[in-house]
């Protein structure tokens, strides 16, 4: 299964959660499952060699995986980090870049720079590019807020939509996967 198919598993199986959102046994079963895989996936990363489990982490499907059950070994900070960097070369075509101020309670600051600073189009950079990025990596970060230009006058905060919805979240102990 390529990264795709595994989101379009991911949706339907968040749409099939959303019908059960009200079912206290099936939110259970659905609970006991999380439970018990995390488990299994706890003794897979203890027993296997740090190495493995970082190059395991970045595929994007068991990254998901191990963020959901807080086995991942890279901080949120350092997955943004990662996957800044990623976007970069990008930006730099356009005269920009991004820079990250940190992350405070899961949200991520961001301070824009170069020519997409004070850009109209920065936004739009931001949300393609920056955005689509982080989210790839950081599942349970709860939001972006960019700053343009000085830090001492952020805008609003860019909401980061979660990767599953509320029934996911209750289903895996109040965590987002």
């Amino acid at each position: 299964m390529d990264d795709q198919a595994a989101r379009a598993a991911v949706d339907r199986l968040e749409g099939l959660l959303a019908q059960i959102e009200h079912d206290e046994a099936a939110l259970a079963a659905v609970q006991a499952l999380l439970e018990l895989y995390g488990e299994g996936l706890a003794r897979i990363v203890e027993q296997a060699p740090a190495a493995t489990v970082g190059e395991l982490a970045g595929d994007e499907l068991i990254g998901h995986l191990l963020v959901l059950h807080d086995l991942h070994p890279l901080s949120l900070a350092e997955r943004v980090e990662g996957a800044l960097d990623e976007v970069r070369p990008y930006l730099a075509t356009h005269g920009g870049g991004v820079e990250l101020l940190g992350v405070e309670e899961g949200v991520v600051r961001l301070q824009l720079e170069g020519s997409c600073s004070g850009c109209p189009s920065s936004r739009v950079t931001l949300e393609s590019a920056v955005h689509e990025a982080i989210e790839r990596v950081a599942p349970d970060a709860s939001g972006i807020e960019a700053i343009d230009g000085e830090p001492a006058a952020p805008p609003p905060g860019i909401p980061l939509p979660m990767a599953c919805p509320a029934p996911v979240a209750a289903a895996a102990g109040g965590r987002v996967a």
